[in-house]
């Protein structure tokens, strides 16, 4: 199945990130493709943990200067870029002084979650597809991974509904085990400065009923962990989305 344009969203890539089933799983899918003849580009958040010097990530002038506007507040867009270590893979990094600097991910020292933790999922996503229509590149499959990337088709199918650029993108969305923690009760404010309303993430927002929520706006649904936690299980299972049991990665390419 080559000659397809993969874009892989996700919050985490080996060897970005190590440890993680999610960083492992994304590496070895986005890998695979690429090496069977498809154009894969990856989209990330450029945490503040991930060393510009030694993955040689360079910023794209063309790319960045953009500005994304969240709850009235202009914040510059700044685009960098790097080759998967060892492999001709482009990696493109979301960056924000204000949302990634912070060498935590989503928690600081004392494990509360940052209280910009919504702003900062709302600007990657629209980041990022502000960013593809930039490159002029339009994906054949967008696969989600990692919580932020949940905000992606949420934003696809309303504040971009009338757009006709994403229109034939197959959607599929990984679920993984991932930390919840509370989002700023307030975001139903800042998604409402974008149009966007009626969400039933919004009467209690989670970083996991905006994962629940994104089922709803997507193609497909696949287990990323084997095994997910009992309340994702249950909205898994609940789901009418086409869904999938976990795949091994030698699979993945039966589900596109």
């Amino acid at each position: 199945m080559p000659n397809q344009k993969i874009l892989y969203i996700t919050t985490e890539m080996y060897p970005y990130q190590e440890d993680t089933n999610m960083a492992a799983v994304v590496n070895k899918m986005a890998l695979k493709m690429h090496n069977e003849g498809n154009d894969v580009r990856v989209f990330m958040p450029r945490f503040g943990q991930i060393s510009e010097r030694k993955f040689q990530l360079h910023e794209v002038i063309r790319l960045s200067g953009m500005n994304i506007i969240i709850n009235d507040l202009d914040q510059p867009l700044i685009i960098k870029v790097a080759s998967l270590p060892g492999e001709r893979l482009q990696v493109y990094f979301i960056d924000n002084e204000e949302y990634f600097k912070r060498k935590q991910y989503y928690f600081d020292d004392e494990g509360n979650p940052f209280d910009d933790n919504d702003e900062r999922a709302i600007f990657f996503a629209r980041g990022v597809i502000e960013t593809i229509k930039k490159l002029n590149w339009v994906p054949d499959v967008i696969h989600l991974n990692g919580w932020m990337s949940s905000f992606v088709p949420i934003y696809l199918k309303t504040y971009y509904e009338s757009d006709t650029y994403f229109k034939d993108a197959k959607i599929v969305l990984s679920l993984y085990n991932e930390k919840d923690a509370a989002l700023d009760k307030k975001i139903d404010e800042k998604l409402k400065f974008d149009n966007i309303s009626g969400l039933k993430a919004l009467d209690k927002p989670t970083i996991k009923s905006f994962v629940m929520e994104s089922m709803n706006y997507v193609d497909a649904v696949v287990k990323g962990d084997e095994f997910l936690d009992e309340d994702l299980d249950e909205a898994f299972n609940a789901t009418s989305t086409q869904k999938s049991e976990y795949l091994d990665v030698d699979s993945i390419n039966q589900l596109y």
